[in-house]
């Protein structure tokens, strides 16, 4: 097992177990079995290793909304796969949601806090995605209310399972519940009270977008770290794509798709979707 790798498992255990704040480097690297020497080689501070801890959790869960949210096809299951999707992933990474969830309630910490607000935009932008796919212009008045609704919804029910312990949720039961109650919301709301003005104030992107050359350099990083041949020679591809386009859509469709559900590449999966505007 990669070192950083064990670091990150086995401090999620006594974060799990003891919180975030309670947790030592000294506890960390007894855990792991190795020296503060080595520790501090992966991850300048624990900080660092937290940051890591969340970038690692949420890069997959939005990647893979995303990727739903904008796949292409009929879409009648697609509210059902958004949140069956969205329940499935805190389920089973339960602790470290539960984690998460605590902290964001106890920490003032404004880093965690603006990291967090980062990806909560991104997790906006898919839900906008996908009701303007499901319901059209039928609903521009009350868009931004629903897209509020739907993440209230989400984060409710997130929390009864995973701070109340419910043993073993009937997902599809209440897949198909939330199911009913945002269809009905959107086609029977009529006063909105969150006005597109407002919600993009609210929305304002807190990190500046990925530029080219950022996203080159991450795809030639990647290209070194993994072994797998078909995901390392796509994203070689796409390095080069993006250094001198020379590939149709299609294709650049089909090279993002080698590598998404590789665990080390969703992130970069997602952000070329978002370059590309696929």
């Amino acid at each position: 097992m990669i070192k950083k790798q064990l670091i990150m498992e086995k401090a999620l255990e006594l974060f799990a177990e003891q919180g975030f704040e309670a947790t030592s480097v000294q506890q960390i690297t007894e855990r792991c079995g190795i020296s503060k020497g080595a520790f501090y080689l992966s991850f300048k501070s624990k900080d660092e290793l937290i940051s890591a801890l969340i970038d690692h959790f949420m890069m997959q869960f939005v990647s893979d909304i995303d990727y739903i949210v904008k796949k292409e096809g009929p879409t009648e299951s697609l509210l059902y796969e958004f949140y069956y999707s969205t329940f499935d992933t805190f389920h089973k990474r339960s602790n470290f949601a539960k984690i998460l969830i605590k902290e964001q309630m106890q920490s003032l910490n404004e880093e965690l806090f603006l990291k967090m607000r980062d990806y909560d935009n991104k997790m906006e932008k898919s839900i906008q995605t996908m009701i303007e796919r499901l319901y059209g212009e039928e609903i521009d008045d009350i868009k931004y209310d629903l897209i509020l609704t739907i993440k209230a919804l989400l984060n409710t029910y997130s929390q009864l399972f995973i701070l109340f312990n419910i043993p073993s949720p009937d997902m599809e039961l209440l897949c198909r519940s939330l199911v009913e109650k945002t269809n009905l919301l959107a086609l029977n709301v009529s006063v909105p009270f969150i006005t597109k003005d407002l919600y993009e104030t609210l929305l304002r992107p807190l990190n500046e977008e990925i530029s080219r050359d950022q996203l080159i350099e991450l795809l030639h990083e990647k290209s070194v770290e993994i072994e797998e041949p078909v995901e390392k020679e796509s994203l070689s591809l796409l390095a080069k794509n993006l250094e001198e386009p020379l590939y149709s859509t299609t294709i650049v469709k089909g090279l993002i798709e080698n590598i998404r559900n590789h665990p080390h590449c969703k992130w970069v999966s997602y952000l070329l979707r978002q370059y590309y505007k696929i």
